[in-house]
């Protein structure tokens, strides 16, 4: 379903301190394109956290094996299927949501599966991004996208309004939101939209569902006459 997070520019240590802090000791978490594991283990070492990752690329599911992190090889949707409504505490999806085919679906799995939800994304919002497309009309192309429209495996790009709209139409509660600049600074959230070139963000339900209802949710709306 998506590029491994192998792919992507290697992100420095804020990145991961800033989702770790997100994370209780002794947490049951699952990290979903968890690369070569290195997250899950520092959360595991200092956190004692129980942690188990999913990933598509054989050199990271080697790697997440040689650290001593157990992971599922193969599809995110495929891998959660396994487990039982609520089995973890929390479930990290690190800047691979704008790679996911079915953003939504993968959303309600995570909150299915865990309690609370991690979720990081480049903002396409960002000033940059605005600046390139406007300046020289062309697809942008930088730190933080840096593929080109040809070979880039993202395929829905938002912005920090898109994903604060998202869960206000899925009645998912912002517990936490966490922004930091292209070059990984930590932020204010004044002007997130603009500014911030990498969002976190920490959603849960804001209310209990049954299956039944998250049934509905996932329906396609009947067509309008």
């Amino acid at each position: 379903m998506t590029a491994s997070r192998r792919d992507r520019p290697t992100k420095l240590r804020l990145d991961y301190e800033l989702i770790e802090s997100l994370v209780a000791d002794g947490a049951k978490v699952l990290d979903l394109g968890c690369g070569d594991g290195q997250l899950l283990a520092d959360l595991i070492e200092q956190k004692g956290c129980e942690g188990r990752g999913i990933e598509m690329d054989d050199e990271a599911v080697t790697e997440c094996v040689q650290r001593g992190v157990a992971v599922y090889h193969g599809d995110m949707l495929e891998g959660m299927s396994f487990y039982r409504d609520g089995q973890f505490d929390v479930v990290i999806l690190s800047q691979t949501l704008q790679q996911t085919l079915k953003p939504p679906e993968v959303i309600r799995e995570m909150l299915r599966v865990g309690r609370r939800a991690i979720i990081s994304f480049p903002n396409f919002g960002h000033w940059l991004v605005r600046l390139q497309l406007l300046l020289a009309g062309r697809m942008p192309h930088n730190r933080l996208l840096p593929y080109h429209w040809y070979n880039t495996p993202n395929v829905h790009f938002c912005t920090v309004k898109d994903f604060r709209e998202f869960c206000e139409r899925q009645k998912l509660a912002r517990v936490a939101e966490i922004f930091l600049t292209g070059g990984y600074r930590h932020i204010s959230s004044l002007l997130a939209n603009w500014r911030a070139g990498i969002a976190i963000f920490q959603v849960e339900r804001a209310e209990p569902t049954t299956a039944a209802a998250r049934a509905a949710e996932a329906a396609p709306e009947p067509p309008r006459t």
